[in-house]
């Protein structure tokens, strides 16, 4: 019976877009087929879709990084038909079929089941954002990072992962500063548990391999120059969660805050890992890293008819929060 995805088709220049019709053999390869109910927004959505980066790795692909739904056949032991799941990374819209589309085949690797103290609209105001900001929770946690070390810098501040780390950080007792480009935000990041704010567009960088100590760690959603400041800014022992790279890909740094400091550069992938860490970050999520002010991060829920207009404003950096894409829910 055909069903309704968002189908994304790489071109030598560009990408082609747009709704189509298909069955569920024309999926990639699966051993669990989900009825979708939602779908999130992020940023490397609004590449893909709009081709402001070459995200697809296949010819052709159904948009969406993550999704949450109902399963309707399985041929895995894990998964039977009736059960809530969700699905974050694992390739969806870089090598699989991704979550803009009515119906869903996975392998069941990539699958978690729903926690019963969340929906099926709750897992994808968190989605990838929430995903990633819980596993770099867990990775500073893991790596020592503790409260009385000094304040915690979030950069990307408005975004997804950076509003969701904000709220996380600071229920955990971290003091947090955001760094943001978003003035008029403030009352915002301030609700979710920021204490300072620090505009970007006003730090002085400086250009020593080692500037004055400022910060007990860092989550960085943005990458490039930022990144590399970091680096020389924090102070002795203490880790920065790299996550995102929208200012670039380079990182210019020294030995450094790493020999003379003891600074930890911890690398936070979503994408691919074990189904334990999986479960484990999700479990974290329906208990003590639950945002205390999700309804605050992810306020909207926008039609699937209407996700075709959504993308633009991602990339003019214009959103703040999360956007939820009702699919079929």
């Amino acid at each position: 019976m055909p069903f309704r995805a968002f189908r994304i088709h790489q071109q030598e220049k560009g990408v082609s877009t747009g709704f189509e019709d298909l069955e569920v053999e024309n999926l990639t390869d699966g051993d669990v087929v989900v009825r979708v109910a939602y779908s999130g927004i992020n940023f490397k959505d609004a590449l893909a879709a709009t081709g402001a980066a070459k995200i697809l790795r296949a010819p052709e692909l159904n948009g969406g990084i993550d999704f949450s739904g109902v399963v309707e056949s399985s041929e895995n032991s894990n998964f039977k038909a009736g059960q809530k799941v969700l699905v974050c990374g694992c390739g969806l819209s870089e090598t699989r079929d991704g979550g803009f589309s009515e119906v869903a085949r996975v392998p069941g690797e990539c699958v978690v089941s729903v926690p019963d103290s969340l929906d099926l609209r709750e897992v994808m105001a968190l989605g990838t954002a929430g995903f990633t900001a819980a596993i770099a929770m867990i990775r500073l946690e893991e790596n020592g990072q503790d409260p009385s070390q000094g304040q915690m810098i979030v950069t990307g501040a408005t975004g997804g992962v950076g509003s969701i780390v904000i709220d996380m950080l600071s229920a955990k007792g971290f003091e947090v500063v955001a760094l943001t480009g978003k003035s008029d935000q403030h009352e915002y990041l301030s609700q979710l548990g920021a204490s300072d704010f620090i505009d970007r567009h006003s730090v002085e960088m400086g250009s020593r391999p080692l500037e004055k100590g400022l910060w007990g760690g860092a989550v960085d959603n943005v990458g490039g120059e930022t990144l590399g400041w970091l680096t020389r800014t924090v102070q002795p022992w203490g880790s920065i969660a790299s996550i995102g790279n929208a200012s670039g890909i380079k990182l210019e740094t020294t030995v450094m805050p790493f020999i003379l400091r003891g600074v930890s550069l911890l690398g936070i992938n979503s994408i691919e890992m074990p189904s334990s860490l999986r479960n484990k970050a999700w479990k974290r999520l329906s208990e003590d890293l639950k945002p205390a002010h999700l309804d605050l991060i992810a306020p909207r829920t926008i039609d699937f008819a209407d996700l075709p207009n959504a993308f633009d404003e991602y990339l003019t950096g214009s959103v703040v929060g999360r956007t939820v894409v009702r699919v079929g829910g």
